[in-house]
């Protein structure tokens, strides 16, 4: 058996998990800045 199919599986699932989490933070930072601006009437510069 060849273990080179666990391994591009491993790698596969760090570059998904990875991008998930990015993802994730960006879409936060995105509703933290709305947020922010509906309460702080200075906008952003």
């Amino acid at each position: 058996m060849d273990h080179l199919t666990y391994i591009m599986a491993s790698y596969g699932l760090a570059v998904v998990i990875g991008g998930g989490f990015a993802v994730s933070a960006w879409a936060r930072m995105r509703r933290a800045r709305r947020r922010l601006a509906a309460i702080d009437p200075r906008g952003r510069t």
